[in-house]
């Protein structure tokens, strides 16, 4: 017996984009809610080292849980895996965090987003460098809007806050570069691991090197010590804004693609600005409002031809 014309119809209809885009600007969001928690927990006197501890402390078992539930039923890791998910854990997610909170002592959340925002600017210029792949002409531009918005927003925030932001501009903009190196050298290894596994593994190891520093650096009582507020936030930046949005982001790739994913995360330096006028009482200039359009379009001319495609 065939099937009804409306049921083949209803078989062959495209799956609907707003379930994708949903967790792709969920998670955007949440992503970009850690900055604004890390500045709320730097207001109770917490270090970077402590703060970074505490935040891949909670995660870890989530982690750890997530490597264990994408590897079931699939080969174990040979020593050459290890050593690779070793070295990506640390650019990719041990250094890259560390440096990041360690500038976001010295400058704005939304500053902060901005800068990393550029990722996609750096992947392109770290694969030219590498592998000598061809930068257009189109690009030349994005780059340069994207970078000219980011030096409008340098200036303004350098007159706000003071001598460090070079300081804490330079740090996060090396923390940038650090997962987009990452993210230069994960392809393979994501095919032969996929995503979520290599995610949960090369996270575990971050979170096993941030614990490590704090023993190596702090007192073990300086972890407890600290006040009950830093305690929570760290939780809800382990849970909210670390393991949660990787999940959703991964499951929005799957649904409709990462190059609508990663159109779709552009409202994330919005709602960090909006955060943190709202939650930080920072303030909402003419130039930051300026800067993060030009940085906005700037990758979007780099991605825009992808997402048509």
């Amino acid at each position: 017996m065939s099937a009804t014309p409306s049921a083949a119809a209803a078989a062959a209809a495209p799956a609907p984009l707003w379930p994708g885009l949903a967790l792709a600007g969920v998670g955007a969001v949440a992503f970009s809610g850690k900055a604004i928690i890390v500045k709320l927990a730097y207001r109770h006197g917490v270090d970077a080292v402590t703060l970074i501890m505490l935040r891949m402390l909670f995660a870890l078992p989530l982690f750890v849980l997530l490597a264990w539930w994408a590897g079931r039923g699939k080969p174990p890791l040979t020593a050459r895996d290890w050593r690779v998910v070793g070295l990506l854990g640390f650019c990719g997610y041990y250094l890259a965090s560390f440096l990041d909170f360690a500038g976001l002592q010295y400058i704005s959340a939304s500053f902060e987003r901005l800068i990393l925002y550029l990722n996609p600017t750096l992947v392109l210029l770290l694969g030219a460098l590498l592998y000598g792949r061809r930068v257009g002409a189109r690009e030349f531009v994005a780059l340069g809007v994207s970078y000219a918005g980011v030096a409008l927003v340098f200036g303004q925030e350098a007159r706000l806050e003071g001598a460090n932001v070079a300081l804490g501009a330079g740090l996060v903009f090396a923390s940038a570069v650090s997962y987009a190196v990452y993210l230069v050298y994960s392809g393979e290894e994501v095919r032969r691991l996929g995503s979520l596994r290599l995610t949960g593994l090369a996270t575990t190891v971050a979170c096993v090197l941030c614990i490590a520093q704090f023993v190596v650096l702090r007192p073990l009582e300086v972890a407890w010590s600290v006040a009950p507020a830093v305690l929570w936030l760290s939780l809800l930046n382990a849970v909210a804004c670390t393991f949660a949005p990787v999940l959703m982001v991964m499951m929005a790739i799957e649904r409709i693609g990462a190059a609508l994913t990663s159109q779709t995360g552009m409202i994330g330096p919005m709602s960090t600005i909006a955060m943190g006028v709202l939650l930080l009482g920072e303030p909402l200039t003419p130039w930051l409002a300026i800067g993060t359009a030009l940085v906005l379009l700037g990758v979007w001319l780099l991605t825009w031809r992808r997402t048509a495609t």
